[in-house]
């Protein structure tokens, strides 16, 4: 049985008292063992389990590879920053392949007009016979790429597009717009569209015979026996970052409907496919190519380590070599800097702003006190966890309060210097206030629960210029909806997940869109926040490597200086 990875090793930047030259000192007994049998030129320190590294090029990367798997307790951080930046940047190991596309026409059935890089998406799909994903980044035209491959190639109704329930409706309204009706006999019906059943309900009951079935990811296991009996030929699933957990009802649900017979066409949609961490990639891979990347356990074995938290993380060495994978056999990946020649760019800018830390402080206490009493009092591992999840959302929600006047003074300010403005936020109590104190501008209004007409309704109002300030829940409103009347969203509030928060940015940044993006993420000062800003960049990192080949940066900051110096300026004024 191995010891606890915690206790594997310390390392640290020492003066060596025999050469006087600088060098690594690692300590503990399997860390010794390791770094000897990696760097031959290292030689026994003072004491017992103590071993002493030259500092080159070379031995610092030989740490690195042993710490991507082994955490060493790091006891000079800064040092190490430093060398690691200068000396181990990642370079991929493989130069990424490029996919030789034409520019597909779509079949007769089709309505509209494709941009050239959507009708090099549509011969993707083509030469991968349907069983991909289109994983462009968002506001590229996922859906309508997808529609013209179901347009192009034979044999593909009836379909069943399984999408989250706020994308519903837009489908519904896609489908209209871009696909015409076939008879039975072929004949094209030009001003008819194909038949659509949405279905809306968990009761099981026989569906009607149609062309395309469209349902959400949480109705699927109560309605898999009907959806089993109509013959689909297309399966497809958009946002299909939610297949991410192989243990959910949904991934077993459309596991068991890509493997019925009559599926010739599996199609994955998602411009944030890895969500958290890398390995999420291979439940989705699994249902659009199963076996590509092995079973779970071998592509572990091969692409991860485990961290201490017990999740599996793609290693950085391996890092390029999945990207290469995933493009050479399943993935199609667009930026928009690529195929946008048009587009602006987008910027990113962490503000620290003020924050009631008295009040955040005094409640911060009351939550964990009761943690410790549910902790104490809990009889399984199950309320444990449970009592310790929610202790981190009443976190989550106080800090939100404890800087809410703050956002809103934010929030006014850029109204008054900007014609539109996003707020996105997560908590309803936090919407709710938003809503409250910024009456002012009559905001429209997204929150989780809302019918999709109204919800439409208050879309189209902040689209045509009706409203100005658009309040929007950040899980409500990240998906399916399209905001480029503005340029400036502020994250009122942060989630944890980077895909979170580039979804909700790319409402704005996408086709349509004529201006820069500024998106603010507003910091509360003295709250957990800035360590979950943190930990939002160190997960990009890992997700950047893999998709895109780089580490997103915070570009145009002297732009967004320039608009913060407004605000600063328009508050001394007053």
């Amino acid at each position: 049985m191995e010891t606890s990875l915690e206790n594997f090793g310390t390392l640290e930047y020492v003066l060596d008292k025999y050469s006087k030259i600088w060098s690594w000192k690692i300590t503990g007994d399997r860390a010794v063992n390791m770094i000897s049998r990696l760097v031959p030129e290292a030689w026994y320190g003072e004491n017992e389990n103590e071993v002493i590294v030259p500092d080159s090029t070379e031995s610092v990367k030989q740490i690195k590879l042993i710490m991507d798997r082994y955490p060493l307790d790091i006891l000079s951080k800064s040092v190490w920053q430093r060398k690691i930046i200068k000396t181990f940047a990642p370079k991929p190991t493989l130069p990424p392949i490029k996919h030789k596309l034409k520019r597909a026409k779509a079949g007769e059935q089709f309505r509209g007009k494709l941009l050239n890089f959507q009708k090099e998406g549509l011969d993707f799909l083509l030469k991968s016979s349907g069983n991909a994903l289109l994983a462009d980044e968002m506001g590229l035209g996922k859906t309508v790429q997808t529609l013209a491959y179901v347009a192009s190639e034979k044999q593909t109704f009836p379909v069943l597009v399984v999408a989250p329930l706020v994308t519903l409706k837009n489908w519904e309204r896609e489908i209209e717009k871009f696909l015409k009706k076939k008879s039975r006999n072929g004949r094209i019906i030009e001003s008819e569209s194909p038949s659509v059943t949405l279905i809306r309900t968990g009761k099981s009951k026989e569906l009607p015979k149609s062309d395309i079935y469209v349902i959400n990811y949480e109705l699927l296991f109560k309605r898999n026996g009907d959806l089993s009996k109509v013959g689909i030929k297309t399966l497809v699933c958009d946002e299909v970052h939610n297949l991410r957990s192989k243990t959910t009802q949904k991934y077993k649900s459309i596991k068991k409907l890509a493997a019925l017979p009559s599926v010739c066409y599996r199609i994955g949609l998602s411009g944030t496919p890895i969500y958290n961490r890398g390995s999420e990639i291979w439940p989705i891979i699994d249902i659009l190519k199963p076996g590509l990347l092995g079973s779970f356990k071998e592509f572990c074995e091969y692409f991860c380590y485990v961290n201490d938290k017990g999740k599996a993380i793609v290693l950085e060495n391996k890092r390029a070599s999945l990207r290469n994978e995933l493009q050479k056999h399943v993935m199609l990946r667009r930026k928009k800097s690529d195929v946008l020649k048009e587009l602006k760019d987008k910027v990113r800018y962490k503000e620290v702003i003020a924050a009631d830390t008295d009040f955040y402080l005094e409640e911060l206490d009351k939550i964990w006190k009761k943690l410790e009493e549910e902790q104490k009092n809990a009889e399984t591992a199950f309320s444990k966890a449970a009592s310790y999840h929610r202790a981190i959302q009443s976190e989550r929600q106080i800090a939100g309060l404890a800087k809410l006047s703050h956002v809103i003074n934010f929030v006014k300010n850029i109204m008054e210097i900007e014609e539109s403005v996003v707020v996105f936020c997560h908590h309803k109590i936090i919407h709710k206030l938003l809503n409250e104190n910024l009456q002012e501008f009559s905001p429209v209004s997204i929150i989780g629960g809302q019918s999709d007409n109204f919800r439409q309704d208050q879309i189209d109002k902040f689209q045509k210029g009706e409203s100005k300030l658009m309040i929007a829940g950040i899980r409500a409103g990240n998906v399916g909806i399209n905001l480029t009347r503005a340029k400036y969203v502020i994250f009122a509030e942060l989630d944890w997940s980077p895909a979170i928060h580039r979804q909700a940015e790319d409402r704005l940044h996408r086709i349509g869109q004529k201006n820069t993006v500024f998106a603010y993420y507003l910091i509360g000062n003295g709250t957990l926040d800035d360590h979950v800003a943190n930990i939002l960049v160190d997960k990009s990192y890992e997700i950047d490597a893999i998709i895109d080949d780089i580490a997103d940066t915070y570009e145009n900051k002297d732009k967004a200086e320039l608009i913060l110096a407004q605000i600063q300026d328009k508050i001394r004024a007053k």
